[in-house]
C-alpha cells in the first residue's frame, strides 16, 4: 500500500508545492483547503494520486472528516503537514479580538485539531507530523501581534507533540519559513519591502516554494527517522540577522 500524506492549505503556495513533491516521491495525497475553487484548480495540477477535501480545518468536525475521508480513500496516513494558515497583519492597537481569533482559529486551533484527529492513524504507521510556523514565531516583528504569537504557539505545540507522541513512534517537527516568493507575497510586498528583505537575508533573496517543500518532505520521510521535536528555519539565514524591517513599519 502506498504511503499517504495529508497537506492542509494545499490549494496554492508552499502547500501545493509540497503536495506535488509527495506525489513525485510515490505518496498518495489528501489535499485540503477551504477555498474550493482554488482547490479544484490545484487538483488539475496534481493529477492522479490526489484527492481534494474542501474543509475548513478550524472546525473540529471538519478535521475529523478530513481524517475519515483520507482513510476511506487510502487506508492509512503516514504524514500530516499542517500548512493551512492566515496571514493577517496589523498594529497592536488595531488588532481587535475578532482579528485575533480569526488568526488563531486557523493557525493554532487548526494545527491542534488536525494533529489530534490524525494521531490514531499515525500511531498505526509510526508516521510524522510537520507543522508550518514562521520566522515571525521565532522573533518578534512589526504588525504581527496575532500572526507571530500564533506561530510561536505552533512551535511550542510541536515540541509538546514530539515529547508526548514519541512513545508511539510518531515524530513531530516544525518548519519556519522566511520570506518566500509566493504569488501572495509578491502581490502585497512593496519594492521597498522586497529590497529590505534582500538586504537583510544573508543569501540575498527570497526562498522558493520548492525549497520549502524539499525540507518539509525530507522531515516527513524515513531519511529523517531520528529527527523529532526540531524547529527548522528555512529562511536564507534571515533569523540569524534579526527581524523587524523599517519598511514594514507605518
Amino acid at each position: 500500500m502506498q504511503k499517504c500524506a495529508i497537506v492542509t492549505g494545499a490549494a496554492r503556495g508552499i502547500g501545493l508545492a509540497t503536495a506535488k513533491q509527495f506525489l513525485e516521491q510515490g505518496y498518495v495525497v489528501s489535499a485540503v483547503d477551504r477555498d474550493e475553487a482554488e482547490l479544484e484548480k490545484a487538483l488539475g495540477e496534481l493529477g492522479e494520486g490526489a484527492i481534494g477535501l474542501p474543509y475548513d480545518i478550524s472546525f473540529p468536525e471538519k478535521a475529523e472528516a478530513m481524517v475519515t475521508d483520507t482513510l476511506a480513500s487510502f487506508g492509512r496516513i503516514d504524514a500530516l503537514v499542517n500548512n493551512a494558515g492566515v496571514a493577517d497583519f496589523g498594529p497592536v492597537e488595531d488588532t481587535d479580538f475578532a482579528r485575533w481569533r480569526r488568526v488563531m482559529e486557523t493557525n493554532l486551533d487548526g494545527v491542534f485539531l488536525c494533529s489530534q484527529a490524525a494521531t490514531p492513524a499515525l500511531r498505526e504507521t509510526k508516521g510524522a507530523i510537520l507543522n508550518i510556523a514562521s520566522i515571525s514565531g521565532l522573533r518578534a516583528s512589526t504588525l504581527r501581534v496575532a500572526y507571530g504569537t500564533s506561530k510561536a504557539a505552533v512551535i511550542h505545540l510541536t515540541q509538546q507533540q514530539a515529547a508526548e507522541l514519541g512513545e508511539y513512534g510518531i515524530r513531530a517537527n516544525c518548519v519556519c519559513p522566511g520570506p518566500v516568493r509566493t504569488k501572495l507575497a509578491m502581490a502585497v510586498h512593496t519594492q521597498d519591502i522586497i529590497d529590505a528583505y534582500h538586504d537583510a537575508i544573508p543569501l540575498n533573496r527570497y526562498g522558493t516554494e520548492e525549497e520549502l517543500a524539499n525540507v518539509i518532505t525530507f522531515l516527513c520521510s524515513d531519511k529523517a527517522s531520528y529527527v523529532t521535536g526540531q524547529i527548522v528555519a528555512v529562511d536564507g539565514g534571515f533569523q540569524s540577522t534579526g527581524v523587524g524591517l523599517p519598511a514594514l513599519r507605518k
